[in-house]
């Protein structure tokens, strides 16, 4: 991460502290993947990106724990000026055989102040398709296993245009909703669980209490009956 791929990726290439570096970048697409191990668990990187650009998109994949408590002040600022647009829960197991933590892709629209009012898409995309593995001997460790390119393709459509695009995702795995850019911990969320009791569950109760007062009697019986003979 100390150096600045600009250009067309071979042209350019600078040796510098991209931290340091203080110029605007000539993107209007921006991909990240930080190292955890810096400031706001990588977040110090995508705020300074961001703040070198005016206008565009970016997607960045980073440890979840960013998006929930571990980068408050980094995530405060890029709200300044950035809006978040999409917060996609990825497979645990997606970096496997490098580490094993649990990663969130989030997507910004660059240059637009994140308001409070704004729909944010909670994606929990566990499920991609794909199944992993780390064999070192192995001549593929990643195999579609279950529609895994249909998936992903889904899943830009979803951040795109929302939630009449979900098929195989499924709506249980999405949720709209908004974040507070005062908070910076709570861009990780999901659907709210509804716990009302239905009728269904009052049924369940008494069967379940019902089955288990029987139970309770039938055993004494027996009890009495052996202690009788």
């Amino acid at each position: 991460m100390n150096g600045l791929l600009m250009g067309d990726g071979s042209s350019h290439i600078l040796n510098e502290d991209s931290l340091k570096f203080n110029s605007d970048f000539p993107a209007t697409v921006f991909v990240l993947n930080p190292p955890y191990s810096a400031q706001g668990n990588g977040m110090i990187f995508v705020k300074k990106a961001l703040n070198m650009m005016k206008s565009g998109y970016a997607s960045i994949i980073i440890q979840s724990s960013a998006g929930s408590g571990k980068a408050i002040e980094c995530n405060k600022e890029i709200l300044k000026n950035n809006t978040l647009i999409a917060s996609i829960k990825m497979p645990v197991d997606i970096f496997i055989g490098k580490s094993s933590v649990q990663t969130h892709i989030y997507v910004f629209k660059v240059g637009e102040k994140h308001d409070k009012k704004s729909i944010v898409k909670f994606i929990d995309f566990s499920n991609d398709g794909y199944q992993r593995s780390n064999r070192k001997k192995a001549s593929n460790n990643l195999k579609d296993v279950d529609r895994a390119k249909e998936r992903y393709e889904e899943l830009v459509n979803v951040v795109h245009y929302g939630k009449n695009y979900l098929n195989l995702i499924g709506e249980e795995n999405y949720y709209e909703g908004t974040i507070d850019p005062e908070n910076g911990a709570d861009w990780n969320q999901s659907a709210p669980i509804n716990t009302t009791p239905t009728l269904k569950d009052f049924q369940k109760t008494i069967s379940d209490y019902l089955s288990w007062e029987i139970s309770t009697i039938l055993k004494e019986n027996l009890g009495l009956g052996i202690c009788l003979r």
